[in-house]
């Protein structure tokens, strides 16, 4: 649908096509198809995480009231959450790159 859009474009083109892959009709993933979805597909991002505090409770609040689903917005406020604190972020800043 972007073949022509920039990166940045492209990257929130897949996340979206990523998350309407997974979600139910109604548009809403259930909590452990949430936690499944970013473990497999966010794996970079969570790796090492896993004793951060911060951490734990966005993983914890998944596993809490499963019969709540959630939506494209909360699923990109997690997806948010988890890069700003992941190690791999830290990575990517130091790389430069030129175009």
């Amino acid at each position: 649908a972007l073949g022509k859009g920039s990166d940045l474009e492209k990257a929130f083109a897949t996340v979206a096509l990523v998350y309407n892959n997974s979600a139910d009709p109604e548009g809403k993933l259930s909590k452990a198809e949430t936690k499944r979805l970013l473990q497999t597909q966010f794996g970079g991002f969570i790796q090492g995480q896993e004793n951060k505090p911060k951490y734990q409770e966005i993983i914890s609040t998944l596993d809490e009231e499963s019969e709540n689903k959630i939506d494209f917005e909360d699923f990109m406020i997690l997806l948010v959450s988890l890069t700003l604190m992941s190690d791999l972020l830290q990575e990517i800043k130091n790389v430069k790159t030129t175009k």
